[in-house]
């Protein structure tokens, strides 16, 4: 494989019979190859149990529940969630997803006119909508900074960046994993640089806990927003956001309920909104400990292998070169490949229509990308089969198979 790791044949043998049992441990439609991780995550049974059983304990006794065990309960899962992220647990927040958690950030802002927020061309749309939202509203301005493929280096893109500080610069927004080229950016060495020359960091991190590690203390960044549901596999609308202590005065709810006093924490502000389902958020120690008990590192290393094997025959297949280096620093469990020209919509209906395969595909400034996603439950016949696919799709030659 060209990730540079070798297996003898019971190495191969022992992470493929583990890749079939956890397979077993997922709710996922068995008759569906589901290369979509990515999207909207998946949850194993067991996590999903202890979601169902909070759910159920709410309902049995709901003013128990809601009126006297709540904040004990979110304060427990929130201090298992700040210890995975390395953050002190007073400046983590569930939110249902890393949207939510960017939107408060946004919101919260003293943006002025002629204000600058600093990002890239390979932001998540929806992040894209958010910011355009707060700058019409403040008269600020949103600064797509273009990070050209193939990239080469983290100095090189750090330097890029750089480039397009200028005086007004109040905000530097960017992906630790990015949604359409699953690039892993260098944001620990960008946060840093930031703060030399005060300049805020938010940080979405909707793709990385879970699928890369994640130290906010060693990152540092001022805001840094996280899923929990994807890869970190914990029940759907779960998320949390980190803000720094010297922040968070700053910080508006996005929902003004009973927590909101002058003088409240920020946790009482936004832990007491009313009537909600808690149940994503006390479900998150069971995720973390799900992955602890199923040696995730190991799971992680196998599926970069299948990821980094799978870019190498897509790329012999359609001959286009890849979008960054084959490396860890660049990309993990998602990976994202070149298309030929041509209808990618339809290419991304023909896979699940005829070969019930799920994958995303579509057309990013200019060029045809796949997104393929790598998980616990996948195996090396999921990506023989997305190779097969393409190579009809396309009328493509048949090249060497995976080694």
């Amino acid at each position: 494989m060209s990730s540079g790791l070798v297996f003898s044949e019971a190495d191969i043998s022992h992470v493929t019979s583990s890749a079939h049992s956890l397979r077993s441990q997922f709710l996922l439609d068995p008759d569906v190859i589901f290369l979509n991780h990515g999207s909207f995550g998946a949850c194993p049974k067991p996590v999903f149990e202890v979601y169902q059983q909070w759910q159920l304990q709410l309902e049995r006794q709901p003013v128990k529940f809601l009126g006297r065990q709540i904040d004990d309960l979110l304060d427990k899962a929130r201090a298992d969630l700040a210890a995975y992220v390395n953050a002190d647990t007073e400046d983590v927040i569930f939110v249902p997803n890393a949207t939510a958690g960017i939107n408060m950030v946004a919101r919260s802002l003293n943006l002025q006119p002629g204000d600058e927020i600093l990002t890239t061309d390979h932001e998540y749309g929806a992040m894209d909508y958010t910011w355009l939202f707060v700058t019409g509203k403040t008269g600020a301005s949103y600064i797509r900074h273009p990070i050209p493929l193939p990239v080469t280096s983290a100095e090189e893109v750090v330097e890029s960046l750089w480039k397009a500080i200028t005086p007004r610069t109040r905000v530097i927004f960017l992906s630790h994993v990015t949604s359409p080229t699953s690039l892993i950016l260098p944001v620990a060495e960008i946060c840093r640089r930031a703060r030399q020359a005060g300049i805020l960091t938010a940080i979405d991190g909707a793709h990385a806990p879970g699928q890369i590690p994640v130290d906010l203390k060693a990152i540092d960044p001022d805001f840094y927003a996280g899923n929990c549901h994807k890869w970190l596999c914990a029940p759907k609308g779960c998320a949390f956001v980190y803000v720094r202590h010297d922040h968070q005065s700053m910080m508006a709810p996005l929902v003004i309920s009973w927590g909101w006093l002058e003088d409240a924490s920020f946790v009482t502000r936004n832990q007491k909104q009313g009537t909600r389902d808690p149940a994503a958020y006390l479900s998150v120690p069971a995720a973390i400990e799900f992955q602890s008990a199923n040696h995730w590192e190991a799971v992680r290393e196998r599926c970069h292998a299948l990821a980094s094997d799978t870019r190498r025959r897509l790329g012999d297949l359609t001959g286009l070169p890849p979008i960054s280096p084959d490396s860890p620093e660049w990309f993990a469990q998602m990976v994202t490949v070149p298309l030929p020209d041509g209808d990618v919509t339809e290419i991304k209906a023909r896979l699940y229509d005829e070969y019930r395969i799920e994958v995303p595909a579509s057309a990013w400034k200019g060029r045809n990308l796949m997104r393929i996603s790598i998980q616990a439950y996948n195996i090396q016949e999921d990506l023989d089969s997305l190779v097969k696919a393409l190579t009809e799709l396309y009328h493509l030659p048949v090249v060497r198979e995976a080694q």
